[in-house]
């Protein structure tokens, strides 16, 4: 999603790294609990357990940390999460879907509303955004996993319908309910993917320029800053100047 690997591009070039690796970590160890909590602890019996263990192990994330989420969430103290929708609007009127798990509905509901308030946006109905985009699966491998033939053929073998490349990146798009099948498919070819995950797809982007760019990024960090957001999706776009320029 361009909107999403450029705001993570920005957060690398303002050394965020270290930061940003330890949120990617907790959120990675909730889905997992949520995962697990939901379907149980075996991940051959649960589908969204096992892909969370393995985007989780494609992040490095240590085994006893994923073992630990999985006990935690299937013990009798696990936490009880609700996983929740936020739509809105930020800067230059891109639309914003905010995906939410949390212990405490208040405290997240705070939250998003203040990120958004804070830097020019503005909470809207459920719905309100959602048009705009597609929910499918996405799944990610290295370029170097195959040529883009190769991986092109793979793909719509194993039922996906898009493949994009670029010079680090497959990015390989299918329907939502066909994202199980898919991955298992690739994997006989290529291994475990780096990443596979129930997106929303934007349909079209917005153009923001140097005007609106720095406000939208400091909303967008707000959200991905809160311990109870998961995930972030936006339908901007954003030039490789203006990109250049906030990683100043």
């Amino acid at each position: 999603m361009a909107g999403h690997s450029k705001w993570a591009n920005i957060q690398h070039r303002k050394g965020r790294q270290d930061k940003a690796r330890s949120k990617l970590f907790s959120k990675l160890s909730k889905e997992i609990a949520i995962a697990a909590k939901m379907g149980g602890g075996d991940p051959e019996g649960n589908p969204r357990l096992r892909l969370a263990i393995n985007n989780a192990k494609s992040q490095s994330v240590p085994k006893d940390n994923i073992q630990r989420a999985i006990d935690k969430a299937t013990g009798a103290d696990g936490a009880e999460y609700e996983e929740i929708r936020y739509e809105g609007f930020g800067p230059a009127g891109i639309g914003v879907i905010v995906e939410v798990s949390t212990d405490n509905k208040n405290r997240a509901a705070a939250e998003v509303r203040t990120a958004f308030a804070k830097n020019g946006g503005n909470l809207g109905e459920t719905g309100s955004v959602a048009f705009m985009f597609d929910q499918v699966g996405e799944v990610q491998y290295n370029a170097d996993a195959a040529d883009e033939d190769t991986m092109l053929e793979a793909a719509i073998e194993a039922g996906a319908e898009d493949v994009v490349t670029d010079e680090d990146t497959h990015t390989i798009y299918c329907a939502r309910e066909d994202l199980h099948e898919v991955v298992k498919a690739l994997e006989t070819s290529f291994g475990e993917p780096n990443s596979a995950n129930m997106i929303w797809k934007p349909q079209n982007t917005i153009d923001v320029g140097a005007d609106k760019a720095p406000t939208l990024m400091k909303m967008l960090d707000a959200l991905e800053d809160s311990d109870d957001v998961q995930n972030v999706y936006a339908n901007f776009d954003i030039s490789e100047e203006v990109m250049e320029s906030l990683g100043d």
